[in-house]
């Protein structure tokens, strides 16, 4: 027997002055997307924004619905948008941030599993890694270096 560590490098902004300009626009238009929520239900609002490689942001929100697994989740707004509109232009970087309607959540909130999957194989259909900036409503920001590294020990199409 033998054991393996599996690990993921973080790196944590406690402040807006540490994120620099590039992180902290986007991270800004991701939480504008919070406005484009609608969480009826769970009262709970992601908001993501994507920079692509061409300059372009693209941001979108969580839309909840009655029948919950028909929901769409912010990244997977996101990745649609950037899939129908920019269709071959790389992800930058991507910043997701959330807001409660019940309480203030003040630690990093990292995507769910099945957009975990989904970031990964879009990072892998474009073949460069992208950082993702996790925030809750307030505080630290969290970088992470790719999407991989939401997912490290994950399933792709190589193993088809």
């Amino acid at each position: 027997m033998r054991n393996i560590t599996i690990g993921t490098t973080v790196k944590v902004f406690e402040t807006e002055e540490e994120m620099g300009d590039e992180n902290l626009g986007l991270m800004n238009e991701a939480v504008l997307a919070l406005k484009k929520s609608y969480s009826p239900y769970s009262k709970f609002q992601v908001g993501a924004a994507a920079l692509l490689e061409n300059g372009e942001i693209v941001s979108g929100a969580n839309q909840e619905n009655g029948a919950y697994p028909m929901c769409l989740c912010a990244e997977m707004v996101v990745l649609s948008s950037i899939s129908a509109r920019f269709p071959g232009v790389a992800i930058k970087k991507m910043a997701i941030t959330i807001k409660s309607a019940n309480k203030v959540i003040d630690f990093p909130v990292s995507p769910c599993g099945a957009c975990r999957q989904t970031l990964l194989e879009f990072e892998e259909r474009q073949k460069d890694p992208f950082q993702i900036l996790l925030r809750g409503e307030v505080g630290a920001v969290y970088e992470l270096e790719s999407a991989r590294s939401l997912l490290p020990l994950s399933f792709d199409g190589s193993m088809i």
